[in-house]
């Protein structure tokens, strides 16, 4: 069982943005707000007060994340090596016993995620909860950069990379994973909806 405040919360904001034209993503506005800042206030919004620290991954304009009033830290990996280089960071960070990950570029994520996600640890042998969601061909599809972890997992992670590995379900598929279906009638089903493009993440503002 998960008690409040025993989960950090990490916000994945150390992309490239290639699809935004370059653009560091966490910095564009939704509904006159940066997405990272959006997405941080998502964290402290979670239901059942278990999320307590917050931090934000990113690699790029440090300052202008550091002015969200969290603490800001850039990849231990080189290059740009993707989420799986954000969740070694907030591991090595996090001070509590689970970390929950969750990207810059998907603001509708719900609000109850946190608590969805830390009802798969009721068993012991869970290692990792991983969101999953009904997509519009309605199948249910893993939303890996959605995973709440327990912290003693970095040595297999920092092992995984160091070998090359970059793809999160490959490194979660050797562990005790357990996903967590959100499809229920009252889901939204734009919830994991993730923008890459200004387009897209207009479009979302304007339903």
């Amino acid at each position: 069982m998960i008690h409040s405040k025993q989960i950090t919360g990490i916000v994945l904001a150390g992309g490239r943005g290639s699809r935004m034209g370059g653009a560091d993503k966490g910095l564009q506005n939704f509904n006159g707000t940066p997405l990272a800042l959006h997405t941080l206030l998502r964290l402290q919004m979670q239901e059942g007060d278990l999320v307590g620290d917050q931090m934000i991954n990113a690699n790029r304009n440090l300052a202008a994340y550091e002015a969200f009033g969290v603490q800001v830290w850039p990849d231990t990996l080189d290059g740009y090596a993707g989420p799986l280089a954000g969740f070694m960071t907030g591991l090595e960070r996090c001070e509590t016993p689970y970390l929950l990950t969750v990207p810059c570029d998907t603001p509708l994520y719900p609000l109850d995620l946190a608590a969805r996600l830390a009802q798969a640890f009721e068993k012991d042998e869970t290692e990792i909860a991983m969101a999953a969601a009904r997509e519009e061909d309605g199948q249910l599809r893993a939303q890996p950069v959605f995973c709440l972890l327990k912290v003693g997992l970095l040595e297999s992670l920092a092992a995984f990379t160091q070998g090359g590995g970059r793809k999160i379900d490959r490194w979660t598929a050797g562990h005790r994973t357990v996903m967590v279906p959100f499809d229920l009638p009252s889901d939204d089903t734009k919830a994991f909806f993730n923008a890459n493009t200004l387009a897209e993440l207009h479009a979302l503002e304007n339903p």
